[in-house]
């Protein structure tokens, strides 16, 4: 059957992404050169829908404008439609029921999967709604559905014990526009939003399994597995200019990046007017935004470089993602290892949460600077518009808008003096 509408959730600020999305909404975070919410429009034009309703809210201007920009370039129709006082994924959904007039798709922007995960809900929808579902390793931060002859049997969202045989809710969604009426009787919840997960307890739901890639952003680390996917099933493109360097893997390079005398070592994405070297070595799964400049002996290791971003002198920056517009002095060092291996722990929202991953550094958000000789502690999140004088180490996260200086004691001796 034919789908040719669909109703896009891009109105949440993403909270558990900052500071990242202190000056963007999470769907616009650029990873490989494109926003969250495009690689999720992309997918959807793939299989055939015509028109996209973009549900904003946060900083929303972010996403008109961008998507203004590239209106020419898609074959998707968008309109945007503002999310009003009430909250939640079901009070979203009933912003554009007035405008629905057949089976549609509802979808989160900030997933990453696959056109063909789509596909497969577009083929096996049955009755007024079907959702997929998946197997994850990490199902602790979902919605959990126990299935029974193929609908769903029970529901709960982050139960304390996972229900036995279970599957991850993933926020895709088919519906018939009989199913709206269904919404309009939601009641808020305990939380005071209006959860669409509360249709499946009073509606048949055709389960929907899919063993294909899917990655909800929640949390700033999940844009690194993010990354990877996207790289491993991209293809190689240079359009920029590669001078006396050597290139081992899959690399993506825009028009007008340059990259000169450097090492090149993995998958890895240059945006538009990038310069990369001399003497740079950039590995592992990188992406790396417009204008930046990473220069002499910069190493760039596993990380997402947002847009204009300057690296350019004895910098490492390992395992991390760096905001807009950030200027990192000479030596500037971000560590991304523990001295006993441990897992690195990581505090969001005054939450301290087990990565379970061995490296990850730090997540800086836009506009900071850095002083030369500055280090950074692995996990550490510092927010936009922060200054980090020369010489301090940051053991703690930094609240945007904070300048933080090391205070240090000289003592002057003449030379006959010293003991």
């Amino acid at each position: 059957m034919a789908i040719e509408q669909a109703v896009v959730l891009a109105a949440g600020a993403g909270t558990r992404l900052k500071p990242i999305t202190n000056t963007r909404p999470k769907s616009m975070i650029k990873i490989v050169g494109k926003p969250l919410l495009h690689y999720m429009i992309e997918n959807l034009q793939k299989i055939g829908v015509k028109k996209a309703y973009i549900i904003v809210k946060y900083k929303k201007e972010e996403v008109i404008n961008y998507f203004e920009k590239i209106r020419s370039d898609l074959k998707i129709k968008i309109e945007f439609i503002e999310q009003g006082q009430n909250y939640g994924t079901a009070a979203a959904v009933l912003e554009a029921k007035n405008k629905i007039d057949g089976t549609f798709f509802v979808v989160a922007g900030d997933i990453i999967t696959t056109a063909n995960t789509l596909k497969k809900l577009k083929d096996e929808h049955e009755g007024k709604m079907s959702l997929i579902l998946k197997k994850v390793e990490n199902p602790e931060n979902y919605g959990f559905a126990k299935i029974k002859d193929g609908y769903v049997e029970k529901f709960e969202e982050k139960p304390l014990q996972p229900l036995e045989n279970s599957y991850v809710n993933c926020s895709l969604y088919s519906f018939e526009p009989e199913i709206l009426k269904e919404i309009e009787k939601i009641k808020k919840s305990p939380r005071g939003e209006y959860e669409i997960t509360d249709l499946l307890k009073t509606t048949k739901a055709k389960a929907i399994i899919s063993s294909d890639y899917w990655m909800d952003i929640g949390l700033p680390w999940q844009l690194f597995d993010a990354t990877k996917f996207i790289l491993e099933n991209s293809e190689s493109r240079i359009e920029g200019k590669i001078e006396n360097t050597t290139v081992n893997g899959k690399i993506i390079v825009e028009k007008g990046a340059k990259i000169i005398d450097s090492y090149l070592e993995g998958n890895i994405y240059i945006g538009k007017n990038t310069i990369i070297g001399p003497h740079s070595y950039i590995k592992g799964e990188s992406s790396i935004g417009e204008e930046c400049s990473i220069g002499d002996s910069t190493t760039i290791k596993n990380s997402i470089i947002l847009d204009r971003v300057n690296a350019k002198h004895l910098t490492y920056i390992g395992d991390s993602i760096i905001g807009e517009n950030c200027n990192f002095g000479a030596g500037t060092q971000i560590a991304n290892f523990r001295f006993d291996a441990s897992p690195i722990k990581a505090k969001v929202n005054e939450i301290t949460i087990d990565t379970k991953r061995k490296k990850l550094g730090a997540i800086i958000g836009d506009n900071v600077k850095t002083g030369v000789l500055s280090s950074i502690m692995p996990g550490k999140m510092i927010g936009n518009n922060c200054w980090i004088g020369a010489g301090v180490v940051i053991k703690e996260n930094i609240e945007p808008n904070t300048y933080v200086e090391l205070e240090q004691k000289l003592i002057y001796k003449k030379i006959g003096e010293i003991n």
